[in-house]
């Protein structure tokens, strides 16, 4: 047996040896059956028979067959020879048919592929360019011969780099980006791959598809190094890319062949920072603009100097005809306020337990409402408005194309494992890092089949296959089916693979697919590496992609109970000591559940706020003039009343609102009440203090006296509450729902709390007064204690402090000058209706391969991606008309009709056998550039879209197509979308460019296509992202802050002029000064690292609000103050209302926010903790430091027709003193009462109208 094995062994020797290579000789001839040591191939590995023998003629149906297989052998029926036959033809026409499918959108690529294989196969000089290497016996239908199981083919380095050149940016649309190449160049991939290693795969035997192993020899020209005698490297005519084949087809278009591509400008250079002087230009012009404002108030305090030393001022009573308009106007306004609001607060002073009572009726009804409350979670429903062009297009999209898929993933590290070097015999030396080992990868696979399997132990029936996202089984997956993708998939989530199916055709039999079908991309596998470095990755990537639903969807809840238990099982598996891996993870609900999550352990911090905002009230209102009046002069009920005003205030708003339809917000349930309390702790405490400071008069009782009192400090409660509710009822016209809805809640609020002030807290005032006269304790209404209240009223520590300290220091005349002067994603391009891709122009208005139009709608998404730094689309869009088209070529087998069976006529798919198979969807046109008719084009739609892909044919829509294409019942395609990537995204400032350059690609798309005959003239292309609904804010949010900020200020100048009788200049110092303030608030933002969104905008307008509290009250002070000088008016209404102010807004507010420092969740931290502080702040500083300065330089002269009041109520006065005197002197005979002294009433007060009385303090 051994020497006949020998024997066998030496005669192939002997007859490989003797083969000539010569012209017109043939080395293998016809085929021979199988190849014994090939199996789960993709195609019958029929070998050829080996056969020395001189080319044959070819005439009829083999002269046609060859010159259709390989009609670069054409030389006439008569003329043409060639080494293979019509059996040989078939089975190379079939695989080549296999990759035809993949590279046919570039002709010239294609007829160069099949030309290096027609060369090996049927050259009539085949012995030239072939060498056979290996034979052996085949034996086929009982007939034994040589077969060639191996050879050498010899071509020409010209031919082998120009055929690569011309195939090596073929891309294959679905793989988004993806290039033919890759497919066809084994382990190295498109960005490795070489001539050399393109043939060297295509003479694999291994790879499924070569039939023998082929050992292509690359020869450079002139080189005969190691060339076998009589071999002549082939060395044809190779086309290039950008060439016509001989068969008539075009030349391949820009996206599959750079020489194709029209000369396209590049986009204008980025505009560099505006300079000047070779530095920043806004620096310079805003020093250049301080300068000048410095310069302009030196000269203005020149000529101040200058006319006040050259005039004489007049003293003396001021007589009516000096008197103005609006002077006189002013007056009536302030009487008139004044004289209503004295009134009732009389009467609500006089039946405090009945208004007590309607104000609780009025708020409990109010507050009913609130069984209706909406909360709004959804973050596109509070930030994207309904009528937004991103929230339409989203819900475009998501009405034809589903919403985007939900995305759960695990991110595991291995630190500490060190990293290690292997040299490869193909790479060279490759760093693997700690985490690629096996034993991490082992049990990366154990945790993901932990996770595929927990459904189970659920209290339903749901399981991930009921909601998980299952591209080529969408109607009924299974677990398999499912979108997971991890480094396991690589393997199919085993490392050991039984009965392997035919498509696992790597050199250890397994699949590079993924289990549910789709190829496992590396950068959703691993993480933590540079370049394509993936051994180095420091991260596994586990991902699980699941359906989105509707909310209303019953499937919505079931994925949302999933992801809970998602997060359920990590969390364990994180927590258990054995496990290698430090994980970081999320759920698509994550951000939901860590808002809700971070807001109810925040809620503990916001009680605490307001507990300390209580306390300090409750102490700050007290007078305690004595330890042994503290339970008595102590304000605690006064206080608790206020903050349960400000409560009630914030719950009817938010039960009115709700008993209406319009829902609120978690952002609603934070800001309103801190906003409320700022401005009713303000009014709290200039109407307690103003209480305080007052003397009741001589027969006035105590419901008059607070009447009086509110009538004096009223107006200017009703100034600034005013002002700030017609303020949000304008900043209601924004687009942005959550700042719609809060301005809305917080303009009835504050409306609501300025009315239980005018009811409620006058009221309880008036209880509380009452119990202080009679010497009870607070809380302990029945102690009552003997020291008696003193007489003199009390004006607490700020008072005197601003008056005698903080005031003549401020308004020093040098300090006053000082003060004044301190200054990835995946993104779709979606078409609606009105666009007829059927028709030829329609198609090539939209691909990409050849014969499409070079601006097209993919072609100019590929433009784009040549500048990525720009446009930010870094992969070009695959193309469903694209991969139809290719699909319908008939050069591939994806489009095939059944010829025999119960199916005739209908589709047939391609891997059903070529025997019941022979009819292909389309004819082959002249110049290979396939275009369906319409019938064709509507007939064979519907078959590519639930056509699966697989080797056979990977042209297949299904998964990639199948939702991307919506068509009415007619036919009409009436939704259809193109998906791109963008670059990674890091910020807000990237998400927005991006969303900008996109529209501005889809307008430029829009406008090509409508260019196309039977074009809708009102037909659109727009880019959709998850992301844009978010980040569109940022494309109007600086003129939307404008408008708003704007709509703001309008009724604090409005109603500050009107309230003061049409006082211009206050009303415009009082406007500058809340301009200043939102301005410095805006400034600091950016230093402290608050980025400016809805939610700042939200905090601005509230700083507009909080603002008037600062200077409202101050402004209408001083315009009423009849002191002589502007600087002497500064400091009466620093010291009298400032030290109010302070009290009320400052000092309520900063204990408050300053708790909040403490909170988790971010969104608290940076927008209520430091954009608040940073607001309280510069209130401060303006109300405080900046306005009494600027009053006092260009506030309003002195109200003349107040001076005149205030002149001759003090000549009346003037003249009852000293009636007054006469009278205590005949008094004084008739009784003596002793050494006690006692205020008048009447002794030089001012009340908050202006009027100024006086008196004098006699002793008795």
């Amino acid at each position: 047996m051994m020497r006949l094995a020998a024997l066998v062994i030496f005669i192939n020797i002997v007859s490989l040896s003797e083969a000539q290579h010569e012209p017109g000789y043939c080395v293998f001839y016809d085929e021979c059956g199988r190849n014994p040591l090939l199996n789960n191939t993709l195609i019958d590995p029929i070998v050829p028979c080996l056969n020395y023998t001189r080319a044959k003629l070819v005439t009829g149906d083999h002269y046609k067959i060859l010159k259709q297989v390989c009609p670069m052998f054409d030389q006439g029926e008569s003329s043409t020879y060639a080494c293979c036959t019509i059996k040989q033809l078939g089975s190379l026409e079939k695989s080549l048919t296999l990759s035809k499918a993949v590279l046919v959108r570039c002709p010239s690529c294609a007829y160069n592929f099949a030309h290096l294989h027609c060369i090996n196969t049927c050259s009539p000089n085949q012995s030239q360019t072939v060498k056979v290497t290996r034979v052996m016996n085949v034996t086929e239908q009982n007939r034994t011969r040589e077969a060639v199981l191996g050879y050498q083919a010899f071509i020409g380095k010209t031919f082998a780099d120009t055929s690569f050149q011309s195939c090596k940016n073929v891309r294959i649309p679905a793989t988004i980006g993806g290039y033919a190449i890759a497919t066809m160049c084994g382990r190295y991939g498109s960005k490795l791959c070489t001539p050399q290693r393109w043939y060297d795969f295509q003479g694999d035997s291994s790879n499924g598809l070569a039939p023998l192993d082929i050992d292509f020899k690359i020869i450079q020209e002139g080189d005969t190094t190691g060339l076998p005698e009589g071999v002549i490297p082939y060395n044809g005519v190779a086309l290039m890319c950008n060439e016509t084949t001989p068969t008539g087809g075009d030349v391949c278009s820009c996206q599959d062949c750079q020489e194709s591509c029209p000369s396209v400008l590049p986009p204008s250079p980025v505009a560099g920072p505006f300079t000047l002087l070779g530095t920043n230009g806004y620096l310079v012009i805003s020093i250049i603009l301080l300068i000048l404002l410095i310069l302009s108030f030196v000269l203005y305090l020149s000529v101040s100097w200058w006319v006040a030393s050259q005039k004489n001022k007049k003293k003396g009573i001021h007589r009516g005809k000096e008197v103005t308009c609006a002077e006189t106007n002013s007056l009536a306004a302030q009487a008139y306020l004044s004289s209503q609001f004295r009134i009732w607060g009389t009467i609500m002073a006089s039946y405090p337990l009945t208004v007590l009572l309607l104000s609780l009726i009025v708020v409990a009804v109010l507050s009913v409402g609130l069984k209706d409350i909406k909360l709004t979670t959804d973050p596109v429903e509070l930030w994207s408005a309904p009528n937004s062009r991103a929230r339409q297009e989203k819900e475009f999209h998501d009405t034809y194309f589903d919403p985007f898929y939900r995305t759960n993933q695990v991110i595991l590290t291995a630190p500490g494992r060190k990293s290690h070097i292997y040299d490869s015999l193909l790479f060279g030396p490759q760093n693997f890092s700690g985490i690629m080992s096996k034993e991490l990868i082992i049990e990366l696979l154990e945790l993901q089949t932990r996770i595929q399997f927990w459904s189970d132990d659920l209290n339903r029936t749901a399981s991930l296959k009921d909601v998980c996202f299952a591209p080529l089984n969408p109607n009924n997956p299974s677990l398999t089916d499912c979108a997971v993708n991890s480094l396991p998939q690589y393997f199919q989530n085993t490392f050991i693979k039984k009965n392997c199916n035919q498509h696992h055709i790597t050199d250890l039999g397994m699949s590079c697919m993924a289990d549910y079908g789709a190829p496992v991309f590396p950068f959703l596998a691993v993480g933590g590496y540079e370049d394509d470095a993936f051994s180095s990755a420091e991260a596994f990537i586990l991902t699980f992609s699941l359906n989105n639903y509707a909310r209303s969807d019953p499937k919505f809840k079931v994925a949302m109970q999933w992801e809970k238990e998602f997060l359920k099982i990590v969390q364990e598996y994180q927590k258990d000591p054995k496990n290698s891996f430090t994980f970081a993870y999320m759920a698509e609900r994550s951000l939901e559940d860590e808002i809700n999550r971070t807001t109810a352990e925040d809620i503990p911090i916001f009680m605490i706020s307001y507990a300390v905002i209580f306390v300090y009230i409750a102490v700050a209102l007290g007078e305690h003039s004595s330890w042994k009046r503290l339970l008595v002069d102590s304000k605690f009920l006064v206080g608790l009343g206020g903050i349960l005003v400000v409560a009630c205030s914030v719950l009817a708003s938010m039960g009115f609102y709700s008993w209406i339809g319009i829902p609120s917000s978690l952002v609603i349930l934070q800001v309103v009440p801190f906003l409320v309390l700022a401005v009713g702790a303000d009014n709290i405490f200039i109407f307690v203090l103003e209480y305080q400071r007052d003397v009741r008069r001589p027969h006035e009782t105590r419901e008059e006296q607070i009447g009086r009192v509110l009538g004096n400090v009223a107006p200017s409660m009703l100034l600034c509450s005013l002002s700030e509710s017609v303020c949000f009822f304008l900043g209601a016209l924004s687009t942005m729902p959550a700042v719609k809805s809060f301005a809305l809640y917080a303009a009835l609020a504050v409306l609501m709390d300025f009315a239980l002030q005018m009811t409620a807290f006058v009221a309880l005032l008036s209880l509380d007064a009452r119990r202080q006269d009679n010497n009870r304790c607070e809380l302990l209404c029945c102690i009552k204690v003997s020291k008696q209240r003193p007489k003199k009223p009390n004006k607490g520590f700020l008072m005197p402090f601003m008056k005698k300290y903080y005031a003549p220091v401020l308004l020093h005349r040098y300090t006053r000058i000082i003060v004044y002067f301190e200054v990835g994603v995946p993104v779709y391009f979606v078409t609606k209706k009105g666009f007829n891709f059927t028709s030829v122009e329609g198609m090539n208005a939209v691909c990409s391969s050849v014969g499409c139009d070079q601006f097209s709608l993919t072609q100019k998404i590929q433009y784009a991606t040549n500048y990525p730094e720009r446009s930010y689309v870094a992969i070009p869009a695959n193309s469903w008309v694209d991969d139809f088209i290719d699909w319908l070529n008939p050069q591939s087998k994806c489009c095939r009709l059944y010829t025999n069976g119960p199916n005739v006529g209908h589709f047939c798919p391609a891997n059903e056998s070529g025997l019941i198979c022979a009819k292909r969807c389309l004819a082959r046109p002249d110049n290979d550039t396939v275009r369906p008719t319409v019938a064709q084009f509507n007939r064979y739609l519907p078959d590519f879209l639930t056509n699966r892909p697989d080797l056979q044919c990977s042209k297949g829509g299904l998964g990639a197509y199948d939702k991307a294409v919506v068509r009415d019942e007619s036919g009409e395609i009436i939704a259809s979308r193109f998906m791109a990537y963008h670059t990674p995204l890091t910020n807000s400032q990237e998400f927005t460019a991006a969303l900008k350059m996109a529209r501005e690609l889809a307008d430029k798309i829009t406008q090509g296509m409508r260019l196309v005959p039977g074009t809708s003239p009102d037909f659109e292309v727009f880019p959709y992202t998850i992301t844009y609904v978010f980040y569109e804010q940022y494309l109007t949010i600086v003129n939307e802050g404008l408008f708003n900020i704007s709509l703001c200020l309008l009724p604090t100048f409005v109603v500050c002029c009107l309230l003061l009788g049409l006082d211009l200049r206050s009303g415009l110092l009082n406007l500058l000064t809340i301009v200043m303030i939102v301005v410095d608030t805006v400034g600091v933002m950016t230093l402290w690292s608050i980025d400016y969104n809805a939610v700042a905008l939200i905090n601005l307008v509230t700083a507009v609000g909080i603002s008037v509290e600062f200077v409202s009250h101050m402004t209408r002070s001083f315009a009423l103050s009849t002191k002589p000088t502007r600087v002497e008016r500064a400091i009466e209404a620093t010291a009298k209302m400032g030290s109010a102010v302070f009290a009320g807004v400052a000092m309520t507010n900063l204990p408050g926010i300053i708790v909040l420092a403490f909170a988790k969740a971010q969104l608290i931290q940076i927008f209520f903790f430091r954009l608040n502080l940073v607001i309280t702040l510069l209130g401060m500083a303006h109300g405080l430091i900046f306005l009494p300065v600027v009053l006092s330089y260009f506030g309003p002269g002195v109200n003349k027709a107040v001076l005149l009041q205030f002149q001759q109520e003090k000549e009346k006065d003037r003249e009852k003193a000293e009636t007054n005197s006469h009278t205590r002197q005949v008094y004084d005979n008739i009784s003596y009462e002793g050494n006690e002294i006692k205020q008048d009433p009447y002794s030089n007060t001012v009340d908050e109208s202006g009027s100024k009385t006086v008196g004098k303090t006699d002793r008795l």
